[in-house]
């Protein structure tokens, strides 16, 4: 059993979650929070997919007005951008005042050169905007391997300064400058009471391509006015990471670059949480959980190629670990994914995908069944170790939708797990595959 699930049963979370409700506004929508984007041309000729959106603007400042508390989740990947390094450390503080971010460079395996840039970013940021470097984190998207244009991004910096201010025109304009392959803005913000005072949590992400957790490479920066113990918010946006940005996957690919970062200004006046234990707390701990997995959805819905969205759930594993490595087995094989692309349910695809997952399984005690998004109208496809009887147009007349629920039983145990996948496109190779004598062809 996960570490939050054990806190409220099923009904208890639907009783929270119907405790707030969703809000303009974006990641200004909470009190104390500005934003502001702008074009420096941080994309050069060659720094990948997503240079064809033109005069796009792609540096941004995030920044609350008092210093907040601070938490960050970032990718597990050996191989990681100078600007995670950075944030990481800085983000195991208590504090934290703002983020600048580009997107067009990654500012990864670029050496001590790439730390330097990175640090100078964190610089230039802090003393345009007269706080200490310390409170500045850092965050890159792009192509990976290429020198970050300094000139480019001194000059963004300096010019985005005095353009920050609560505004969701301004909250908008910092999500689509996070932006590369993506195609559309990922944005969502909600309110709801902390005993007698009202507070907000929002969020915004990027991510399309190279998603496979931990975490998914993508952006993601969430604010909020929540007085919160800054030890007691790492802990809170560790568990909702790990049942939102933790549970999609598109091409199976981890970034160097995946950044989650949580800023609580606590601008809200509650009183301060700090027992995770607490009514109030759980509280926050659902929304939080609700922004984060909103978030991601939208990353797969909008993955590179993606044309379906499949919530995969892998139900009665030997324990929950057994369960995941099932689901990733099956989200991640090309040949299930080819034929989610094409609407087949072709179930044995995934009888041997969990033949050669990491969990134990009995192919006698499997079951496979479909259902539409949220229904519990189930198809058995596979059960028991056998094909069932129902027709095979009956169960493609589900998985031909763009949206629809997998459902895989071991019979083995009380492990469970969740996974969010997008099928395989020829979308998907045409966008990554690049073309070297067109540098703009080149993916990140």
């Amino acid at each position: 059993m996960h570490e939050s699930d054990a806190w409220f049963s099923r009904s208890r979370w639907a009783d929270l979650k119907n405790s707030f409700r969703k809000i303009p506004g974006s990641i200004c929508a909470p009190r104390g929070f500005k934003a502001a984007a702008v074009f420096c041309d941080v994309k050069k000729l060659g720094t990948g997919k997503g240079s064809e959106k033109g005069r796009k603007d792609d540096l941004a400042l995030i920044v609350s007005d008092i210093p907040a508390a601070v938490a960050g989740m970032f990718t597990t990947n050996q191989v990681c951008a100078a600007p995670v390094k950075i944030s990481r450390q800085r983000a195991a503080k208590q504090l934290a005042r703002a983020v600048v971010v580009n997107s067009g460079n990654a500012n990864a395996a670029t050496g001590a050169q790439g730390m330097k840039n990175a640090r100078l970013m964190t610089k230039l940021a802090a003393k345009a905007l007269s706080i200490n470097e310390a409170e500045v984190l850092v965050c890159s998207t792009g192509r990976i391997g290429l020198p970050m244009p300094m000139k480019n991004v001194e000059r963004g910096i300096r010019m985005c300064v005095p353009r920050l201010a609560r505004s969701a025109s301004k909250a908008r304009q910092v999500s689509e400058a996070i932006m590369t392959t993506d195609t559309r803005r990922k944005e969502v913000a909600v309110e709801f009471k902390v005993g007698r005072s009202t507070v907000r949590i929002a969020g915004i992400c990027k991510g399309a391509g190279m998603i496979q957790p931990g975490v998914a490479t993508m952006l993601a920066f969430i604010t909020t006015d929540v007085a919160v113990e800054p030890g007691a918010l790492k802990r809170a946006l560790k568990i909702a990471v790990e049942q939102s940005f933790n549970r999609i996957t598109v091409d199976g690919d981890m970034s160097t670059n995946d950044s989650v970062i949580a800023l609580a200004n606590g601008l809200a006046k509650n009183s301060k949480l700090e027992s995770r234990n607490s009514k109030q707390f759980q509280i926050f701990q659902t929304a939080l959980n609700f922004v984060c997995l909103e978030l991601a959805k939208m990353i797969v819905r909008d993955g590179e190629g993606t044309s379906r969205f499949v919530a995969l759930h892998v139900h009665r594993a030997r324990s929950d670990g057994e369960a995941e490595a099932a689901a990733r087995a099956i989200a991640n094989s090309s040949l299930v994914r080819t034929s989610w692309c094409g609407g087949d349910p072709n179930w044995g695809r995934i009888l041997c995908a969990l033949g050669y997952s990491k969990a134990r399984i009995n192919e006698a005690i499997v079951d496979v069944s479909y259902a539409p998004t949220g229904s519990r109208k189930i198809l058995f496809a596979f059960r028991r170790g056998r094909p069932t009887n129902v027709a095979l147009k009956a169960v493609a007349k589900i998985t031909s939708q763009p949206e629809f629920d997998l459902h895989v039983d071991l019979h083995r145990g009380s492990g469970e797990f969740v996974l969010y996948g997008a099928d395989l496109t020829e979308d998907y190779v045409a966008l990554n595959k690049g073309d070297v004598n067109d540098p703009t062809t080149l993916g990140g």
